[in-house]
């Protein structure tokens, strides 16, 4: 079952954040656009990779006035140590959020029970606390924050710009499409 446009459900958990322990809820997905990145677990091979890539691009996520948020199956506690320890994660100044009770790979549909771990997911919400998109594969490709950022700023575009919709490889500042019958078989 797609979780698109469908409402993130209450939850509450604990993350580590810029040197604190946080609750967060699904409260947090209220009134900003944010970004959710489940991970298998903390101290593995591929996920600094992608913490310190998101890291790298925080100030642009900023700027499009969305939170990130990096989900894994362990701790808050475990998250702490990880950040003190790895390099890679150490950049992160957003929240790595702990799902040690997995209500969040449930809810999100990246659940491997076999292993009591998530899938790579990422999911674009909208400030209504709505899922937009959703990309979910196999643990071991790792992701590219680039097309993240791309796919947030089409989310936002076409939340600005109703009745338009972003084609193949669009990028901000592009051409977008109207669609209508006059377009159909002409494109």
């Amino acid at each position: 079952m797609s979780r698109i446009n469908s409402a993130v459900q209450p939850f509450k958990t604990e993350a580590f954040h810029n040197g604190q322990f946080i609750e967060i809820t699904e409260q947090a997905f209220q009134g900003r656009w944010s970004v959710v990145i489940f991970m298998p677990a903390a101290f593995t091979f591929n996920c600094p990779t992608e913490i310190e890539d998101a890291a790298d691009h925080y100030a642009e996520f900023q700027q499009l006035g969305a939170e990130v948020y990096i989900v894994t199956t362990d701790t808050h506690f475990a998250h702490k140590v990880w950040h003190e320890t790895s390099p890679a994660v150490g950049k992160a100044r957003f929240p790595l959020v702990g799902d040690p009770t997995h209500t969040l790979t449930h809810m999100f549909g990246v659940h491997i029970p076999e292993q009591g771990l998530a899938l790579r997911g990422t999911f674009v919400i909208n400030p209504q606390g709505v899922i937009k998109t959703m990309e979910v594969h196999d643990n071991a490709v790792a992701r590219d924050v680039q097309e993240t950022l791309r796919k947030l700023k089409a989310a936002q575009f076409v939340a600005a710009n109703p009745g338009q919709v972003c084609p193949a490889k669009w990028q901000q500042g592009a051409a977008t499409i109207a669609p209508s019958l006059d377009l159909v078989g002409k494109i």
